[in-house]
């Protein structure tokens, strides 16, 4: 970005407001408030936001404030269970959904390994204040959130179930996972669709994919495979590269077995669970933190320690024979599907070589948030769905003015040649 541009930019967010609380008596201050600049950037296909030299990074808070959970009506109007049966197994597809009013765009948002849908309530709701026509659909993949993958001759408990049931349900049933990116893409596509049949919708909206981490990976394959046809505007990718020598992916993936046995197995209660997640530092954002945590660990109806009840809904280790298959050549479809495209990191390097080049070459658009960690729409909500929004608003095909055709500048021209050539009296001379 040349000097010229840098200056324009910092003009540009210098104007934008500062964010209004959101005042709620139940919700504690967060660790991570978010400063005045926004993420949008018109100049350039890259832009870094730095945190502020006034924000306390590592602030603490007070003992006697007890983390709360919160409720996904508080973040979308309706959740959907859409049944399916595929491959004899029953399928109970669990999403949230805020449906678009008018022309608006429907953000489709897939989550990361071992998180759920509700890790982008807080990111929908900002998004939602940015623009108020924008329908969000944010999904829990199988064997994730709510989302539960039986026998077709086991019968369920709850038509609806809840995190809890879903997981024991699982348990009992002992089913094979399936978490590859094909079984994952022909999932999102599915609940699109069904999503579709169940509002009542003569068509799609036009469509943006948001995918964070393992979603990124999902929603790309989706891209590429042009499963939803003409109705996907663009695709956002969040905090994920292909294998590299370095910073990459696979590089995380390689480490995930050590993450995974450094974590807590159990927690005395949910308050704890979420409380782990932001001293941690896992999650930066406490707000994000007890909208997302509860639908990641549920109790144990018969806990093997009754004193702490509290476990993971996804078992993360059951997952690794696949994580390979999630990233593999994913810079490239990236780079080659169609639709306007967006990388947001939370550092440069976790570029490789091919993003690299790609960026160079103005294929997508950058953003880097180096404040925010692996989870930046958790970490950065208002961030994200400010620059999620100014991506919607390039993509826009509705926003188009294209310019007139040559047959209609050559008519008009002769027009107004002829019109001029008139005299006073309205006839030719």
């Amino acid at each position: 970005m040349s000097e010229l541009q840098k200056s324009f930019a910092k003009a540009k967010l210098a104007k934008l407001p500062a964010e209004a609380p959101m005042y709620n008596p139940m919700k504690i201050p967060e660790e991570n408030t978010e400063d005045d600049a926004s993420s949008a950037s018109s100049v350039s296909s890259t832009g870094t936001l730095m945190p502020s030299p006034t924000r306390n990074l590592f602030a603490r808070r007070s003992a006697s404030q007890p983390m709360q959970a919160h409720t996904w009506p508080e973040y979308f109007s309706q959740e959907l269970f859409l049944p399916e049966e595929v491959h004899g197994m029953r399928i109970v597809h669990h999403a949230y959904l805020t449906p678009p009013s008018g022309s608006g765009p429907l953000f489709v948002m897939h989550h990361g390994a071992g998180s759920s849908g509700l890790s982008f309530a807080a990111c929908a709701e900002a998004l939602r204040r940015i623009l108020p026509n924008a329908g969000i659909l944010s999904l829990d993949a199988r064997s994730h959130g709510q989302t539960v993958t039986s026998p077709i001759t086991q019968v369920l408990n709850q038509e609806h179930p809840s995190t809890a049931a879903a997981a024991q349900a699982e348990v009992e049933s002992q089913i094979e996972l399936d978490l590859s990116l094909d079984t994952l893409s022909r999932d999102l596509v599915f609940v699109v669709q069904e999503t579709q049949t169940k509002m009542g919708w003569k068509a799609l909206p036009d469509i943006v994919l948001v995918g964070h981490s393992l979603g990124g990976a999902v929603i790309t394959d989706v891209a590429k495979k042009g499963a939803l046809g003409p109705k996907l505007l663009a695709y956002a990718v969040l905090d994920v590269v292909e294998a590299s020598l370095t910073g990459s992916a696979m590089d995380a993936l390689q480490s995930m077995e050590t993450y995974l046995s450094t974590r807590p197995t159990r927690f005395t209660s949910l308050a704890s669970g979420i409380e782990w997640h932001t001293r941690s530092r896992t999650i930066r954002n406490s707000t994000s933190a007890q909208a997302s945590v509860p639908s990641l660990i549920y109790e144990e109806s018969d806990p093997a320690d009754p004193s702490r009840p509290w476990v993971w809904r996804t078992n993360l280790s059951a997952t690794k024979p696949f994580w390979e298959n999630w990233f593999i050549g994913l810079s490239r479809k990236f780079l080659d599907s169609r639709g306007g495209k967006l990388l947001l990191l939370a550092g440069t390097d976790r570029l490789d070589k091919e993003l690299m080049i790609g960026q160079m070459q103005g294929k997508y658009q950058l953003q880097v948030f180096p404040e925010a960690g692996h989870f930046i729409q958790e970490d950065q909500p208002a961030k994200t769905a400010q620059v999620l929004a100014d991506f919607y608003r390039r993509n826009d095909r509705s926003a188009l003015v294209l310019p007139p055709k040559v047959g209609d500048l050559q008519a008009a021209a002769a027009m107004k040649k002829g019109a001029g050539s008139l005299d006073k009296t309205g006839t030719k001379p």
